[in-house]
Order: structure tokens, then C-alpha cells, then sequence
């Protein structure tokens, strides 16, 4: 298992960070760094000797945050921002077809479980009870959090 990125090199966070408890003095669940915010891998190791993981210094946060090899990418590869992240609560905002039939009614809810940045459009698989549909980002909407905990 070899590293892809090594001391020094710039690297990008495609996803948010949070803390998942591992950070001191933050609560659990803070963000720590944007997707999109750029680091210097300052050391790299390995988490249950199948995980590579590199510590990485983001100057303007003025943060050093441990990332797996999956959140990062070079800092100089293209990057297209989306309005969704994985795990995001989203709505439709019109309804969902399969071959002419309504599967998901315009305003269900779904969850974000993976965002696809392409250069002509964002998209997103996103669950909807037990299936998942690749949706463009422009027909979802995000779930007013305070609405749907009360």
C-alpha cells in the first residue's frame, strides 16, 4: 500500500471535515475545513494497516487535520464545487420517473450518498427510501433543518 500524495505536496479536500471527535478542545461534529480548502500533507501513516492517512496542514484554517486518501485530491486537478456533500438531506423539487411512471413524488426526501462533479453538471446519487437515483444538482433542494426536527 503506497501513499499517492507525499510530504509537501499541495493537496485538495473534496468533502467536509468534521470533527469526529478526535480533534481536541472542538466539539464533535464541528467543521474543521471546507471541501474545496487546500492543505500541505505534513506526514502520512497508516490506520488499521489497510487505510492510508495523511496529516495535512490547512494554512488558511490554520488547521492540521488527519485525511483519508479519498477525501484528497492534487490541488492543482480541476475542482467544480457542488451545493450538496455526502449525507446532506435534500428534497426533490419536482418528481422522479422511470419509464413514464412516478417513482418519487415532487418534495420527498432523500440523502446525498454521493456527489459526482462533472464539468458540464453536478450530480448526485441520492437515496430515496430503498433506491437510489442519479440526480442533477438543479432539481434538489436542501431540507430546512429546523423544519424537519420539529
Amino acid at each position: 500500500m503506497l501513499p499517492r500524495y507525499d510530504y509537501g505536496h499541495a493537496v485538495r479536500v473534496v468533502r467536509h471535515i468534521r470533527n469526529d471527535g478526535t480533534f481536541p478542545g472542538i466539539a464533535t461534529g464541528t467543521l474543521l475545513v471546507r471541501r474545496g480548502s487546500v492543505g500541505f500533507v505534513r506526514n502520512v501513516g497508516t490506520f488499521l494497516q489497510d487505510q492510508v492517512i495523511y496529516e495535512v496542514h490547512f494554512l488558511d484554517q490554520g488547521r492540521v487535520v488527519g485525511c483519508r486518501e479519498e477525501e484528497l485530491i492534487d490541488a492543482d486537478e480541476e475542482w467544480i464545487d457542488s451545493r450538496f456533500d455526502t449525507r446532506d438531506k435534500v428534497t426533490t423539487s419536482h418528481a422522479l420517473a422511470v419509464g413514464g411512471e412516478v417513482v418519487v413524488p415532487a418534495g420527498s426526501e432523500g440523502q446525498v450518498m454521493r456527489v459526482i462533479r462533472d464539468p458540464q453538471q453536478v450530480q448526485y446519487h441520492v437515496l430515496f427510501g430503498s433506491r437510489i437515483f442519479s440526480v442533477p444538482e438543479s432539481s434538489l433542494s436542501a431540507v430546512d433543518t429546523a423544519e424537519s426536527e420539529a
